[in-house]
């Protein structure tokens, strides 16, 4: 288990990736609505404004997936369970909360999920 001042370091990263990713989910929201307000004439011009809504799409998609981790992982911070695999209940590496604070299980569990898919 991370301590109390690794805990408040991951808390402070969290919280400011956290409102990165609210920015851009309603800065994608925002193009997506202006995509399907201008007007197209032509075929490509629909066609690229098509792909642009897709990519759009994509990214706030994403976006809202990590920003559920990152609330997850902040809860976990709340209730003492922070640095806790979900599956396996052993610790997590400092080294892989480091890499990605948002984490839910340790490399052995996460490699067992990726190969059972």
């Amino acid at each position: 288990m991370p301590d109390a001042k690794s805990l408040k370091k991951f808390r402070t990263q969290l919280e400011s990736r956290q409102e990165e990713l609210r920015h851009l989910v309603a800065q994608t929201q925002q193009e997506g609505r202006s995509l399907r307000s201008e007007e197209t004439k032509d075929e490509g011009d629909r066609a690229n404004a098509s792909e642009s809504k897709e990519l759009a799409h994509a990214r706030s998609a994403q976006a809202r997936r990590t920003l559920g981790e990152i609330e997850a992982a902040l809860r976990r911070i709340h209730d003492g369970t922070f640095g806790e695999c979900l599956n396996c209940g052993q610790e997590i590496g400092i080294k892989r909360l480091e890499a990605v604070p948002w984490v839910r299980c340790c490399i052995t569990c996460q490699e067992l999920i990726e190969s059972a898919q």
